[in-house]
């Protein structure tokens, strides 16, 4: 895989202590696990390709990439178009039986697991283990003392009809089938307040069974703690994290993770419009009455101690990327299942993208084949190099800010031959794309292309055409904007018009990031 570089956000402050969010960027719904003296953690990807990221940390506060669990999506034929609210809900990663374990709710779908000796894969092929609309946010736990295997999980109300309740099954111990018609372990209806239950986290502890798990909605809701001596209950619930007089709005729907120190901690996401959602880490500890204390008191920190672990380099996941080898990194995602021929190995550096022809290039939102990374940071530069190789009049690329609104800055080969400068944008609501900015020629067919963002996700485009007058600032500051549950996202294409036979490339060159 490609280059690393380009880290403009880490937590770990070199002193001892750590500041959150530990991972600044759109990691959804995380879950942790630690094997030996290495902790790992996946998240939802929703629509995205690869999907399921794994990424490793020996700290708990820096984090890398190490790749991905899922190469394709399946049913392979719903995903070959873009459906970025769907897809990969809520995982939970697990190892037991010297094998890591994944399980993931699709709402359209189903629940589904795949496994791996080592987290690098490879990774089974995914297993349909409950088939269903609704389904989501599955967890299995492998009760060690008694070999009994369960699963927890939560609906979605958009395609069952059904919330607020959480559902649980005996497993077989392979976790290939379920051993019950299942029953309703939290019906959160009952409890006072309590709304959109959902996110669980299957534990044992001190001899009961856990249920970590979120309520009250993404943005403002909290983290719920439900106990039991029998699987199947009565559970009773405590709020053990919220966002009290702090800053951080809805603290919830994560992991509990236990050191070989026998330190707990406890991973967790706030939602952050544009940004997605960033993870948390908190303290965790247990009260009198054995019930968790997250964070100081049950609210969250935003600089504490870091965990009792050997002394780690500040690391975070890469943003940045020379694309050796004409190759791209693991931070780079489609919007779609890839198809051949859509990007071309070469021998240099430099990722040349095909411009794929298609009827769609007025929208990028419904384009399978843009390649995104999440936003690294809440204020930061990204720039890279564009040339565009293509000779078929209408094919463009550029970089993309990508959402339910997007805009991009790039060049397009003119009706004329030539090359211009191009920036332009949809709003929410609109279904074609228009101009930005008025075009200017491009007249060695290369630009570099710049956004910056600053706080707020509020975005400027420039572009320096080799001209001689540098960069130049383009169109007006704009919001980025998400996706329903997924943050913007930085994107690169290449298009062309419909027609027949090859429309040549668009080559990339130095994307980098800076804070």
């Amino acid at each position: 895989m490609s280059t690393s570089g380009g880290r403009p956000w880490t937590a770990d402050l070199g002193d001892g202590t750590y500041r959150n969010p530990v991972l600044n960027a759109d990691w959804s719904d995380p879950d942790v696990v630690r094997v030996g003296e290495d902790f790992y953690l996946t998240a939802s990807s929703f629509g995205r390709v690869p999907g399921l990221p794994l990424l490793h940390s020996r700290d708990l506060v820096n984090w890398s990439l190490v790749g991905h669990a899922l190469d394709r999506l399946e049913p392979a034929a719903d995903f070959a178009v873009p459906r970025h609210d769907r897809g990969v809900w809520a995982p939970s990663l697990r190892h037991h039986a010297g094998r890591f374990w994944i399980f993931w709710g699709d709402p359209d779908h189903g629940i589904q697991q795949i496994s791996a000796v080592d987290i690098r894969g490879p990774w089974t092929p995914p297993h349909l283990l409950k088939a269903g609309r609704g389904l989501i946010d599955a967890c299995p736990l492998w009760d060690e003392e008694t070999g009994e295997a369960y699963l927890v999980h939560a609906w979605a109300k958009s395609r069952s009809g059904i919330k607020n309740r959480l559902t649980g099954h005996r497993m077989s111990p392979d976790g290939r089938e379920l051993l019950d018609e299942g029953r309703t372990l939290v019906d959160a209806d009952t409890i006072l307040g309590w709304f959109t239950l959902e996110g669980p986290k299957l534990y044992r502890h001190d001899g009961e069974f856990w249920i970590l798990a979120p309520a009250g909605g993404v943005t403002t809701g909290w983290q719920g703690a439900f106990r039991s001596r029998d699987f199947f209950g009565p559970y009773e619930e405590r709020v053990v994290l919220a966002q009290g007089r702090t800053g951080v709005n809805g603290p919830h729907q994560g992991g509990w993770v236990r050191t070989a120190a026998g330190e707990d901690w406890f991973l967790h996401f706030q939602e952050r419009g544009a940004y997605g959602r960033v993870v948390h880490l908190q303290p965790m500890r247990w009260d009198d009455g054995g019930w968790p204390v997250i964070g100081d008191a049950g609210e969250p920190v935003s600089v504490h101690p870091k965990p009792a672990v050997p002394r780690q380099p500040a690391e975070a996941p890469a943003s940045s990327d020379s694309f050796p080898g004409g190759r791209y990194g693991r931070q780079w995602q489609w919007t779609a299942n890839p198809r051949p021929g859509w990007t071309v190995e070469h021998g240099g550096d430099g990722l040349r993208l095909s411009c794929v022809r298609t009827a769609y290039a007025h929208d990028l939102r419904a384009l399978p084949h843009v390649l995104v990374q999440r936003l690294p940071a809440e204020t930061f530069t990204a720039e890279v190099e564009v040339r565009l190789g293509s000779e078929v009049a209408g094919a463009k690329a550029g970089l993309a800010v990508l959402g339910d609104a997007f805009g991009w800055i790039g060049l397009e080969r003119s009706d004329g031959g030539g090359v211009r400068l191009v920036h332009r944008y949809a709003e929410t609501v609109a279904e074609h794309e228009r101009d930005a900015e008025h075009s200017r020629p491009a007249p060695e067919g290369r630009a570099r292309l710049r956004i910056e963002v600053g706080a707020g996700a509020r975005c400027r485009f420039h572009a320096d055409t080799g001209d001689g007058t540098g960069f130049r600032p383009s169109g007006q500051v704009f919001a980025a904007e998400p996706w329903r549950w997924v943050g913007a996202l930085l994107g690169l294409f290449a298009t062309a018009p419909t027609g027949t036979g090859p429309a040549g490339t668009a080559c990339f060159t130095g994307f980098r990031t800076t804070a």
